[in-house]
């Protein structure tokens, strides 16, 4: 359920954002790339930190089932962690190329 209310948002959020036309009196409306590039970025931002959490306490669970394996289980996780925080990194440059 709270998966189904998130993408609900995010879509009804996506439909708000790109329903309205620009003005035609505007050189620059809020919506040519800022705002989307911001947009891009939060949910992002948002879905990295999800995604880290629930890596973060996977690795957790794994080291308490099985201590020996603490070490390759911490060396796993902050691998995964960096290609979490990678897919970031690209729409923030993404995000700039926008602007």
């Amino acid at each position: 359920m709270k998966k189904f209310l998130t993408t609900a948002f995010l879509f009804t959020l996506a439909a708000v954002a790109f329903a309205q036309g620009a003005p035609a009196a505007v050189q620059k409306s809020l919506f040519e790339g800022q705002f989307t590039a911001h947009i891009a970025l939060a949910i992002a931002a948002a879905g990295c930190g999800l995604a880290q959490g629930k890596a973060v306490v996977a690795a957790c669970e794994g080291v308490a089932r099985n201590p020996q394996a603490a070490g390759n289980i911490r060396t796993t996780m902050i691998i995964g962690l960096a290609l979490i925080e990678a897919l970031v990194i690209y729409v923030l440059v993404a995000a700039f190329a926008i602007k």
